[in-house]
């Protein structure tokens, strides 16, 4: 009989610093009721029910936690997903409007520059209210002639 109680007692003990080191390492999110300090002391001074009370009271489970980011969100509830939607089609439009540049310059004369911006091939733009006139200078900076 003396065997049986050295055996609970020593089990007791085993399960009590079990439950304590449990509390202890638990991420402090999802600990429920007491804070985490309260319950080590619950653990300590009453050793088998306050362990008892931790593992079905004061450890909560993932899944059930309202505000945890474990939680399941449909697409409409989650702000991040939305936002990734945004950049998608802020990036669809911005290749839409880079590809509708491209196909213009395409259709211009073919007289591009080489190093790929838009231009006449080897004429000067004259100003949209005429001619320039002898006095002003042109695109070089030297007065025309």
């Amino acid at each position: 009989m003396v065997r049986l109680y050295v055996v609970l007692i020593v089990a007791a003990v085993v399960f009590s610093i079990y439950a304590v080191a449990d509390c202890a390492f638990f991420d402090r999110s999802r600990v429920r009721g007491l804070s985490r300090g309260w319950w080590i002391v619950v653990i300590i001074f009453v050793p088998i029910i306050g362990g008892l009370l931790w593992f079905i009271i004061g450890r909560g489970r993932a899944g059930r936690m309202s505000g945890g980011r474990t939680r399941t969100l449909a697409p409409d509830d989650d702000t991040e997903f939305l936002r990734h939607l945004g950049s998608e089609a802020e990036q669809d439009e911005r290749i839409r409007r880079l590809e509708q540049e491209l196909a213009d310059l395409d259709g211009d004369d073919g007289g591009g520059k080489p190093d790929g911006t838009a231009g006449t091939a080897g004429t000067e733009r004259q100003r949209p209210d005429g001619p320039e006139s002898p006095g002003e200078s042109g695109p070089s900076g030297r007065p025309n002639a």
